[in-house]
């Protein structure tokens, strides 16, 4: 096949595509949200065929996800006619290419382990960007002064749907972050019946941060920031569980006193703190605590029974190594 007969336009002015190598499968649909993976090779159409960037040289691939603050909406768009596993060459023209400079410094960046944008040119706005004197990196100054046609090479490896993959919390709307929270809630419970204390921690984490990221916008006290409330406070509390198997105890008395400063008939709080207190040998106040939860929920009887009788082995087992240290003293 000649390549004449491989090159399509597709649908869009300036863009020549050759395969170079037919993928598997069905095109897949890139829908908003999808998180696309792929290699990515920048190259300019001189004789020489410069290579400007490489990620197979850089060694991570490249990921966007559809619809995201990315500035390289050509890619979106070259991406959509791949199949997974498709090695293509797009040749694109000057008005696809300008923006390219800009965000292959964020890329450069990213991969030396800097912050991907110099704040000051953030704030300022789009239209200093262009003013900006250098972007650090010669190559990239010359393409900026004068744009370009480039060559794409774009492999496709691997496309995951909104639903398939946990998308970081900055990158969700705000309904979006909500409607995670119970996925995350259900990974950690997983977890913590499991035994995987700290992975379920993790997840509980996550899930508070979404929850605290969408009410800072609710005014405080109202219906919806209350009903934001109890959740993060129930999610804080299985939080406090899993540090109480991994004996944090101070920890849990600070979370478990900070909802109960806030929440006075938190029943729950007063129970965790309490068995925190017993860890730590904090017997008035843990005596304190189980006698609150007894106040608020006459229920718990036989689980307060049960942590007295912890409360009164620890503190016997105390007292006999205190009265052995003392012997040894005198």
């Amino acid at each position: 096949m000649s390549d004449m007969q491989e090159t399509l336009l597709l649908g869009s002015e300036g863009i020549k595509k050759t395969i170079l190598h037919g993928g598997t499968g069905e095109i897949p649909k890139l829908i908003t949200g999808a998180k696309v993976t792929f290699h990515f090779r920048t190259q300019l159409c001189d004789d020489e065929r410069t290579v400007i960037d490489d990620s197979k040289v850089v060694g991570t691939p490249m990921e966007i996800v559809i619809g995201n603050m990315f500035k390289l909406d050509i890619w979106e768009t070259l991406l959509s006619s791949m199949r997974i596993c498709e090695v293509a060459e797009f040749w694109c023209d000057t008005i696809h290419t300008g923006v390219y400079p800009l965000v292959a410094k964020s890329m450069r960046r990213i991969a030396e382990g800097k912050d991907p944008v110099d704040w000051h040119i953030h704030t300022c706005g789009m239209a200093n960007m262009f003013a900006y004197s250098s972007l650090g990196y010669d190559d990239l100054d010359e393409l900026m002064k004068e744009p370009k046609p480039l060559f794409f090479v774009l492999e496709l490896l691997m496309v995951q749907q909104p639903s398939e993959y946990n998308r970081e919390s900055w990158a969700l709307s705000d309904s979006e972050r909500l409607k995670v929270v119970p996925v995350l809630h259900g990974q950690g419970n997983k977890f913590y019946k499991q035994g995987r204390y700290q992975e379920a921690t993790q997840k509980y984490k996550e899930a508070i941060i979404c929850i605290k990221n969408v009410q800072t916008k609710e005014k405080a006290w109202e219906v919806p920031w209350l009903k934001l409330e109890k959740m993060a406070n129930t999610l804080t509390l299985n939080y406090c569980q899993c540090l109480l198997r991994m004996e944090e105890y101070y920890e849990v008395i600070e979370h478990t006193s900070d909802i109960i400063n806030q929440h006075p008939g938190a029943v729950k709080a007063f129970f965790l703190r309490g068995k925190a207190h017993v860890e730590v040998w904090n017997e008035a106040e843990a005596r304190q605590d189980f006698t609150r939860v007894l106040d608020l929920d006459p229920g718990m009887k036989k689980a307060v029974k049960k942590e007295l009788a912890v409360l009164n082995m620890r503190m016997e087992e105390k007292n006999r190594e205190d009265r052995d240290k003392y012997k040894g003293m005198f």
